[in-house]
């Protein structure tokens, strides 16, 4: 039976026993996603099977330990169900690891807020859990359809038949026509430059360049195009003044790293400020990793203070980054997944961005 209290509003016991939990989570997260990868080239192959089940189940048995119910109570559905598709009385299918992906990536979400002492209410971690639970029961016949009304009912979204993966190739007609500009040009020359860096990096230009020339035209064009685009071929340049093992660097970051990343902005801004026409595009650089509630960097801007082409950027940009960290565990996530986890962290982007973002996104699943 579902706990709905320890979902909604969990006791932390210990918190030096959550910190343990998270950092193991932190290690055996990726692990699940890579062999679930794994088994979508091979569904029948028990081996990778079992890697994945015990690695469940150490989940559940960490949070049994560290007394974290929450995990717990997602991780327990997910080991019945794999507990099932081990003796061979269910078969893989790619729905169902949709779900199992999915869940893990709200277990991960879920985790951080409460290390950050923030609500989960926003998670839908009742529903979610709820939902496993009937799904670890469920006949193979009616798994992909109840696989889809859990994914539908704490995303929002409706999954398609084929999941296509968020690295995917964006529609050519989001993408602005490349204007004969010289500036435009050098702009687009220096991220071209910073894809060079890292593998994972390749396409990034074009697809943050369409989502966001896209996300603003289903608002109405409130933000010039030319200057949005100049913003979307800045805004990491910065990145290249620092250390590059520090900006490459895929695993935790200390306060240090996290203090020398945020100067990135200033570098990419100070560039576009010097040269002439592009002020408005220097002032997204500058606040594109600013929040609402003031909580986010370089200076703290609030609100109606940040410009608009910089909410747009906030919000395309930390969809690329978790696409980027799927990346980085061999694993390529699905848009549903990587726009499930946007939406899970909302409170840090302008709610007046986030549904003609959506909007656009939907438009990639139906396509």
């Amino acid at each position: 039976m579902v706990n709905i209290e320890a979902l909604i509003n969990p006791r932390v016991y210990d918190r030096e026993t959550l910190l343990e939990f998270a950092e193991a989570l932190t290690d055996r997260a990726p692990e699940i996603e890579r062999d679930m990868a794994r088994l979508a080239l091979a569904p029948a192959d028990r081996v990778v099977i079992a890697d994945i089940f015990r690695a469940m189940h150490n989940i559940k048995g960490d949070a049994a330990m560290c007394k974290v119910e929450m995990a717990a109570q997602i991780a327990h559905p997910i080991e019945s169900l794999l507990t099932r598709l081990r003796s061979g009385e269910l078969r893989y299918s790619r729905m169902m690891g949709e779900v199992i992906l999915l869940a893990v990536d709200r277990l991960e979400l879920a985790i951080e807020a409460l290390v950050a002492k923030k609500p989960l209410s926003h998670l839908k971690l009742v529903e979610l859990v709820e939902g496993l639970d009937i799904l670890s029961q469920a006949q193979q016949a009616e798994l992909d359809h109840l696989a889809a009304q859990v994914i539908q009912t704490v995303t929002g979204f409706r999954p398609q038949g084929m999941l296509k993966t968020a690295a995917s190739k964006l529609p050519e007609k989001s993408v602005v026509q490349k204007q004969v500009v010289p500036d435009l040009q050098f702009f687009r020359s220096l991220a071209l430059q910073f894809e060079t860096r890292s593998s994972l990096f390749q396409g990034r230009t074009e697809r943050i360049l369409a989502l966001a020339i896209e996300t603003n035209q289903v608002a109405g064009s409130p933000v010039d195009a030319t200057q949005l685009e100049a913003a979307i071929y800045m805004h990491d340049v910065g990145m290249m003044f620092l250390p590059e093992p520090l900006w490459l660097k895929t695993g935790k970051l200390s306060v240090a790293d996290r203090q020398a990343l945020q100067t990135h902005c200033g570098f990419g801004a100070g560039l576009l400020a010097r040269m002439t026409g592009w002020q408005a595009a220097a002032e997204m650089v500058q606040q594109h990793h600013e929040m609402p509630d003031g909580a986010g960097y370089p200076d703290g801007t609030r609100g109606d203070k940040i410009c608009a082409g910089a909410k747009i950027l906030a919000i395309v940009d930390a969809f690329e980054a978790v696409t980027l960290k799927h990346s980085a565990r061999k694993h390529k996530i699905s848009v549903l997944r990587a726009i499930a986890e946007v939406n899970a962290c909302d409170k840090q982007f302008a709610p007046e961005w986030i549904e003609p973002f959506n909007t656009v996104v939907r438009r990639m699943l139906e396509q």
